[in-house]
């Protein structure tokens, strides 16, 4: 039987992307920060897998060590991971305070770049494995009110498309999924359930995005855009635009409706 770990698998993208893994047969290394984790893992046991749910924060380098840990300690080749866990911050860079812009750094960055160069380190020595970072669309564009939730996913879709270069020549995959606005508890936890983008009725299906980056890390891709049609006209459109206009554009979605 094959393992995988899934981080930020509470809930939204990364509980779709668990699913994904379970119905592919594959035993499961779940976690999150919150105790959403143990529901989730008993959901996802009903597949018939075996689920390990292990509840840690990640923004600190303890947490990352204690998903490490209950990987390698199930004595079992950890064959792929989804590096999903990461959080929001809408509003001005000037307003937010500098723990939670820290806090941010902190999962979105840090602890995935430590729990990487772990997993990595063993995929390749093992000569085998794949690895999935959540990047966002958000990558490609200056991110105005989110400026840096959206410097954040820059330095993971070039940390993976790095990755994903350097390890060519080996039977170790790095993709990089690139969601859209996504209907996730995301817009309210980073404060931007008010916001033109918060308030869209359009948003993607998170077990679309799933299904999509799934199937793009067990082809071995580069990146995907996920999942509609809008977001991947989003990321061509992004591509083509000056990095101005595109500051402008996410200015005017993430700033409340009305101010």
């Amino acid at each position: 039987m094959s393992l995988a770990l899934i981080t930020g698998a509470s809930s939204g993208i990364g509980l779709e992307l668990a699913k994904r893994f379970a119905e592919d047969g594959y035993d499961l290394v779940v976690s999150a920060e919150d105790a959403g984790i143990q529901s989730a893992a008993t959901e996802l046991g009903r597949s018939g897998v075996d689920v390990r749910a292990v509840r840690a924060d990640l923004r600190t380098g303890k947490g990352v060590e204690k998903v490490y840990q209950q990987v390698t300690g199930i004595g079992q080749p950890l064959d792929a991971a989804a590096l999903n866990a990461g959080v929001g911050l809408g509003g001005s860079f000037l307003d937010s305070t500098l723990d939670d812009t820290l806090s941010l750094i902190d999962l979105n960055v840090r602890s995935t770049v430590h729990l990487a160069k772990l997993i990595l380190t063993d995929m390749v020595q093992r000569i085998s494995g794949k690895l999935l970072f959540t990047s966002s669309i958000a990558s490609t564009m200056p991110g105005s009110y989110q400026a840096v939730y959206n410097a954040s996913k820059s330095f993971i879709q070039s940390l993976s498309e790095a990755l994903h270069d350097e390890l060519r020549e080996t039977d170790v995959t790095v993709t990089a999924l690139m969601p859209g606005p996504t209907d996730t508890n995301f817009f309210r936890r980073a404060g931007l359930a008010n916001s033109r983008m918060g308030r869209m009725n359009s948003k993607d299906d998170p077990a679309e995005v799933a299904r999509q980056g799934f199937d793009a890390l067990m082809r071995g891709d580069r990146k995907v855009v996920a999942e509609s049609l809008m977001t991947k006209a989003m990321g061509l459109g992004n591509r083509l635009l000056p990095d101005s206009v595109k500051a402008a554009a996410n200015r005017v979605m993430s700033t409340p409706v009305g101010n």
